[in-house]
């Protein structure tokens, strides 16, 4: 096997470098023919991957966060060409769902080299930017979030410390202090086809391909990334003593059958609110409203067995 490794050397302030040398070394000790590339930004790491796909590799691997599995997916769609995963970032909930381990650069490699490969669905995010008649399209993997956990993500993002997971649950609390609704209006797509319309305040929305985000929360525990459909959880608004006794659940996993809580599952959404913004996988996707569509079978990734 020819493998690229493409790494994030911003991921984990600068950690993922090691990370990424140590899976090297693991790749070629197990027979991989591995290069390992580093891109300086964003726009580099998108043309690394399109060199990789055109020259013929037979295998491609990141080593960051969920924002560079992110940007991996948006270049291998459709390829055929299988995606392993070496997560050294903060949240890694791409690489949780499917089974691969924080910051274990031997499991990780164990399930390129030992494991097999399975299609994943991802979510396709379109919206058209104020001002402009150019349609922006951003895939996820995982979970997009609008309302009250998309101001958190933007103020994780902001924030330097702490590392890892613990920087959302700051996040959270801090946002927490001006938590606040937003009317929202919604068109869903049932999975038989037809469509219904929701107009309500909610203090978030989000469109889940994946069970988790921030690092592990798993705001849709039910979500199967392989389904062929987008699971939508709406949360009405409630008091702060409230949400803050949802919250324990929330993190169990167990908040789906709180009244406040809606669950549906869509093959696509249009999602409407003045003001706010979406993020994808911790990226900004875009200004609502935006319309978000499950792309099934979408991308080939190694997984453990």
């Amino acid at each position: 096997m020819d493998l690229l490794l493409l790494v994030n050397p911003t991921a984990r302030s600068g950690t993922a470098r090691q990370i990424a040398a140590h899976a090297a070394r693991l790749l070629r000790e197990r027979g991989v023919a591995t290069r390992v590339v580093a891109g300086g930004d964003a726009d580099e790491s998108r043309a690394l991957l399109r060199e990789a796909l055109s020259s013929g590799a037979d295998a491609i691997a990141v080593c960051g966060g969920d924002g560079t599995v992110r940007l991996a997916i948006e270049q291998m769609a459709g390829s055929g060409i299988p995606l392993g995963i070496i997560p050294a970032g903060t949240g890694n909930d791409v690489a949780a769902c499917l089974g691969i381990p924080h910051r274990d650069a031997a499991a990780a490699v164990s399930a390129i080299v030992d494991g097999t490969t399975r299609h994943i669905d991802l979510g396709v995010v379109t919206s058209t930017p104020a001002g402009s008649d150019r349609v922006s399209r951003t895939l996820y993997a995982s979970v997009l979030a609008c309302g009250f956990d998309a101001r958190v993500n933007d103020r994780a993002n902001r924030m330097r410390w702490p590392r890892g997971p613990a920087r959302y649950t700051l996040a959270i609390l801090r946002e927490f202090l001006t938590l606040r609704a937003t009317r929202f209006a919604l068109d869903l797509e049932l999975p038989d086809g037809t469509w219904e319309r929701r107009e309500e305040e909610l203090l978030m929305a989000t469109v889940a391909n994946g069970p988790t985000y921030g690092g592990g929360i798993p705001i849709c525990p039910v979500a199967d990334v392989g389904d062929g459909l987008l699971d939508v959880v709406l949360i009405r608004p409630m008091t702060r003593i409230r949400l803050l006794r949802l919250l324990p659940r929330l993190y169990a996993g167990r908040h789906l059958d709180a009244p406040e809580v809606r669950m549906t599952r869509v093959r696509s959404v249009r999602v409407s609110a003045e003001g706010q913004r979406a993020y994808a996988d911790g990226d900004i996707a875009g200004e609502l409203p935006v319309t978000v569509t499950a792309m099934p079978r979408a991308v080939e990734v190694f997984v453990a067995t």
